[in-house]
């Protein structure tokens, strides 16, 4: 294919050394292995990625579907962030042994825990399968049509394909469905916690520092994969042994220096780099505004009580966490969008694409697209923004209205598919939800309920809210929800759906909730969702044609594919920045930063006694530098939501720091990319290090592990060669 031919170009160009973009490791040879040498790469493409011989791939799984770990002994030790393993870390904390606030060590394998439902996935192979998947859409003419062609080749090639029985296959698009690649994985379902710093190391700073530098936080977390006799994929069994890996990541005692290359290699979860300027102009101001609004609402009521209650702190740390991350992002995204002009800079990049289709003469194919956008997004805007409400108030911030709509799936399992296939469903569901009510709490969530349906009846769009619900009594309504409803306890929704196909139906639609919930679900299913379906369809098809037209246009240019969960490098520097006028940012940060932070008592910034005598006796062991012990440090990486826990890896391969957030003003990077100001920042390995040997005695851990002096070694090898000089003349 002759777009493939072009695509091809774009990896083997020569250009003087950039920053930015998320790579497909497979892809590396020309282009990037040159900029990569440039920044100061030791290695060379295929230590980084190689099928035949191990390489650093081996050693960076994908960690629970949404963050990045990496291997870092040959034991299996699985390193990643504290807020990835969060949720295993909470499942094990109780009142009496509260891992969340102590810290949980492992000092040796038998202690280690076991964690449901985790595993870790590593990637084997990437092919390219475009031809496979686009073999006879091109004859096809409706968007429909097309994407059920490729949803068959995508099944026939999954089908097809060798590969080993313990071995999945992952077929993922690129380019907006230009192209498509295959990727062989195994998955590790044995994972055992094995270490986690107390919370007022692992998230100090919490909420008020997210997102932003200077930082402060040991956001690390400690696990290891099991693995079978055979050292392959295995259920938990005390008979496992601890996996043997392809490779793992030695670390350095070195640190860093600014200028210093930075390769950070993960799972980016998703970017949109490439959208038009009229979409990026509702993001800002629509999309966003209306988000931020309801999240703050919910964490305010969340806090309150967290704050004044041990146990809801407990049940609700990871919730609120999890809430709160994207609510600070989306504020940081709009305000950089906002400051850096990325609306104007998007029209000014149409204006200069419109006359390039122009001069190529490709006015049929590509004439029309910007003003199809216009049409298009103008026509979506209220079916999106009834769309964003709905997710966000009804399913993602309000438990008991996301727990009825599971429900209500389920009354629609009865409708479509029969009483057989609603029993089983409805056997599931009840047998589930134990885990459900035991972070529950229904003071809480009638207090975010009652928030958060005001803006839901009263600042969504209109014209699909249910005639019946509007200028409705707010207290009256959550009164009557939270008063009556049988959802409100685990006891209560088991006596709903007690008994045959029509008693469960009759009792679920005599309930407050479930009817609430029934009337705003039927309303969005019927008049906004098959809506937004179809004109998204459209602007999915008219996104994919603009991405080919960008390739074809700029053969020279620069153009990575977007994020999408898939294994992705991104290499840069360690670099300081200037975020406002007469400001100026190092790009390392020290424990004595942590002090001067320091708020005894509070959630945020309460430092332990321990923390603070290692400080004080400047007992920082090998992994301080020049009497100061580093913590975090930032770099020009381009990364994203799911590089959480990605490996930082230095110019020779090896472990230098953990990637765990962005600076603020950079959270526009998933939309408009600004190398002046896009930060990632990083959890210093020495201080990994630090936490682990010199605060929590875990010596058995550091004993694992191999640390290496790679700046050492070359300063050495230099004065070697000096010296040899000097006997030889």
């Amino acid at each position: 294919m002759k777009f493939l031919k072009l695509l091809l170009l774009f990896f083997v160009v020569q250009m003087q050394a950039q920053q930015g973009g998320m790579w497909i490791p497979s892809l590396l040879e020309g282009m990037n292995e040159t900029e990569m040498k440039n920044l100061g790469m030791k290695m060379s493409a295929s230590d980084i990625y190689d099928v035949n011989k191990s390489s650093l791939k081996d050693a960076v799984p994908q960690f629970n579907g949404g963050c990045t770990a990496e291997v870092i002994s040959s034991q299996g030790l699985l390193l990643t962030n504290h807020h990835c393993g969060f949720g295993e870390i909470q499942a094990h904390s109780t009142v009496e042994n509260n891992y969340l606030q102590d810290g949980f060590w492992a000092m040796k394998k038998e202690d280690e825990l076991p964690n449901k439902d985790l595993e870790v996935t590593f990637i084997v192979k990437i092919e390219d399968v475009t031809t496979q998947i686009l073999s006879g859409v091109e004859m096809l003419t409706s968007e429909a049509e097309k994407q059920k062609k490729i949803q068959e080749n995508i099944s026939n090639l999954n089908k097809s394909y060798t590969k080993e029985s313990y071995q999945g296959i992952k077929i993922r698009t690129f380019y907006e469905g230009n192209q498509y690649m295959l990727f062989v994985t195994e998955s590790y379902t044995d994972i055992r916690l094995v270490g986690a710093p107390p919370s007022s190391i692992g998230k100090f700073g919490s909420d008020t520092d997210n997102w932003v530098w200077p930082r402060h936080t040991g956001d690390f977390s400690l696990f290891r994969i099991y693995a079978d006799k055979n050292n392959l994929p295995a259920d938990y069994s005390k008979d496992n042994v601890p996996y043997t890996p392809k490779h793992f990541l030695p670390i350095s005692l070195d640190g860093v220096s600014e200028d210093d290359f930075t390769l950070v290699f993960g799972y980016p979860g998703r970017t949109t780099e490439y959208l038009p300027a009229v979409a990026v102009e509702q993001i800002v101001n629509e999309s966003n505004p209306a988000k931020i609004e309801i999240r703050d609402r919910a964490l305010k009521v969340t806090d309150g009580f967290m704050r004044k209650d041990k146990a809801i702190k407990i049940q609700y740390a990871s919730k609120y966490a999890g809430i709160a991350n994207y609510w600070k992002k989306w504020i940081g995204e709009t305000q950089g969008l906002t400051k850096s002009n990325a609306v104007q800079v998007k029209r000014d990049q149409e204006k200069a694409f419109q006359q390039k289709v122009v001069k190529a003469g490709k006015q049929a194919e590509y004439g029309n697209l910007l003003a199809d956008f216009e049409k298009n997004y103008n026509e979506i805007l209220p079916y999106a923004l009834s769309r964003d409400y709905f997710l966000e108030v009804m399913l993602r911030n309000t438990e008991l209205m996301g727990l009825g709509f599971k429900l209500y799936q389920l009354e629609q399992i009865q409708s479509t598919r029969g009483d057989q296939a609603f029993t089983d469903r409805k056997n599931n569901l009840r047998d589930g939800l134990g885990e459900f009510y035991k972070d529950f709490n229904v003071q809480v969530d009638e207090k975010v309920f009652e928030q958060l349906i005001d803006l839901y009846l009263n600042k969504s769009p209109q014209q699909f809210i249910p005639a019946d619900l509007k200028n409705t009594n707010i207290t009256k309504l959550t009164a009557d929800v939270y008063g009556t409803s049988k959802m409100t306890t685990y006891d209560g929704v088991k006596e709903l759906l007690d008994g045959d196909t029509q008693t469960v139906l009759k009792n679920l639609n005599n309930d407050k909730g479930y009817q609430l919930i029934k009337a705003l679900s039927d309303a969005f299913l019927k008049e906004v969702n098959p809506k937004y379906d179809a004109i998204n369809t459209e602007l999915n098809a008219l996104q994919r044609t603009y991405m080919k037209a960008q390739l074809e246009l700029n053969k020279d240019a620069r153009i990575f594919p977007d994020a999408n969960s898939t294994l992705r490098v991104t290499y840069g520097k360690v670099k300081g920045y200037n975020p406002r006028d007469a400001v100026a940012y190092e790009p390392v940060t020290y424990l004595g930063g942590v002090i001067e932070k320091y708020i005894p008592g509070d959630y945020e910034f309460d430092v332990s006694s321990k923390l603070i005598e290692l400080y004080n006796a400047k007992d920082f062991g090998p992994y301080g530098e020049n009497g100061k012990m580093p913590v975090n440090f930032i770099g020009t990486n381009h990364t994203t939501g799911g590089n959480s826990g990605s490996p930082a890896i230095d110019a020779h391969g090896n472990l230098i720091g953990l990637n765990f957030d962005r600076v603020w003003e950079g959270t526009m990077s998933d939309i408009y990319y600004d190398p002046a100001i896009c930060r990632n920042i990083m959890v210093d390995m020495r201080y990994v290090l630090f936490i682990i040997d010199k605060y929590a005695g875990a010596k058995n851990l550091i004993d694992e592990m191999k640390l290496v002096h790679p700046k050492n070694k070359k300063q050495s090898s230099k004065k070697q060669k000096i010296k040899n000089k000097k006997k030889k003349n």
